[in-house]
């Protein structure tokens, strides 16, 4: 059974930068792709962006594309996303997530586990 925890967030002015941390906590060998999703109250879960195991196909949701960035080290266990340019709107919880199959989808039934969530708010 793989555990995610996400350490990193936090409060963060518009316009400022910030990662999350995701370690697997027993390794990343049974997952092909690690994803990113967000929550805000009242909103659905949102597709962030995802990373298969190549680290080439990293894929990002629309509102993020061009100011968030996903890399991942296997021999660490560890995923990131770096998130700069931040916005109000930016503000929830951020989940990290991985799945066994080996295509990034933006799907988030088709991930197998899930990390607790961690909180990033971004005032104005």
């Amino acid at each position: 059974q793989v555990q995610l925890v996400e350490t990193g967030g936090g409060l963060v002015k518009a316009g400022g930068s910030l990662t999350l941390s995701c370690v697997a906590s027993e390794g990343t060998f049974n997952t092909n792709v690690m994803g990113w999703f967000r929550q805000a109250p009242g909103k659905e879960r949102e597709f962030v962006g995802g990373i298969d195991r190549s680290g080439g196909g990293a894929m990002y949701g629309n509102s993020v594309r061009g100011r968030f960035a996903i890399s991942r080290d296997d021999a660490k266990d560890t995923v990131w996303l770096q998130m700069n340019s931040l916005k109000p709107e930016d503000t929830a919880v951020y989940y990290c997530a991985a799945a066994r199959i080996t295509f990034v989808t933006r799907n988030p039934s088709f991930y197998d586990y899930w990390g607790q969530g961690s909180q990033v708010t971004v005032s104005s």
